[in-house]
């Protein structure tokens, strides 16, 4: 027993390092890597060099950053048959981004979190970067986190907030009392709106979608900067997600 739990501790680690190093395409620093995952540096370089030996990190020596490596290409591409975004996803991305001029998303939710898997560009020429492909948020945080919480069953979402401390990261805003509110303005409303909590000027709306079962596995999102998510323009493109949303559901 004692070594299945060590085994698990270590998987767990080693899933840490993966992501932290999938959220810097650009490459990340082993101390980075140490930083966002809260372990050692020693343990972080140790685990790093191991993956690298198995092809699932690269090492750029000259650089000092650490990539994600081919075999993890070559697992992904054997997953992405059961896992791939189906096209009437892609496509309600393309319509949002066009017909809003606003920076549209689709995420999954992973657990606690959500993890952003498609970026669409709008045309308008000032952007919020907040949120790219891979990038992870827990449940609650940004506009799509918090439309898949809003739509879980109230037991769960009393049992995310007792055990997530958002405020200590996030800030005051985060705290559970905060994120009821902004709960019970989603279920009314039936889109979520982040209102520049996790980066000033850059607000974010989202819709979840919805599995076969009925509960809420994806959702749909939009980023800008302030100026464009004025009160009156909100019920508009409040209504064009729900709208997709709705789509993908009923494609799924």
């Amino acid at each position: 027993m004692a070594e299945a739990v060590r085994g698990a501790q270590l998987v767990s680690k080693i899933g840490r390092i993966l992501q932290a190093v999938a959220q810097h395409p650009d490459g990340i620093s082993a101390a980075a890597a140490a930083h966002a995952t809260g372990l050692t540096r020693p343990t972080t370089h140790r685990l790093l060099t191991s993956l690298a030996a198995e092809g699932f990190v690269d090492h750029d020596a000259s650089r000092g950053r650490w990539f994600l490596g081919p075999e993890l290409y070559l697992l992904g591409s054997l997953a992405s048959a059961r896992y791939d975004i189906p096209d009437v996803a892609r496509e309600s991305v393309r319509l949002l981004a066009r017909e809003t001029g606003e920076s549209a998303f689709f995420s999954a939710r992973r657990g606690t979190e959500t993890v952003c898997l498609l970026r669409e560009e709008g045309s308008f020429p000032i952007r919020s970067f907040v949120l790219y492909e891979g990038v992870r948020f827990p449940l609650g945080v940004a506009s799509a986190g918090l439309a898949i919480l809003s739509y879980l069953p109230d037991e769960e979402i009393d049992s995310y907030l007792a055990g997530a401390d958002l405020e200590s990261r996030w800030g005051a805003q985060h705290s559970a009392p905060a994120v009821r509110e902004r709960i019970a303005a989603t279920r009314e409303t039936g889109y979520a709106v982040n209102p520049a909590l996790i980066l000033e000027g850059s607000w974010g709306m989202g819709a979840a979608v919805f599995d076969a079962a009925g509960r809420p596995a994806w959702a749909l999102s939009l980023t800008g900067v302030e100026s464009r998510f004025r009160p009156e323009r909100q019920q508009e493109l409040g209504a064009l997600l729900l709208e997709r949303a709705h789509v993908i559901s009923a494609g799924l």
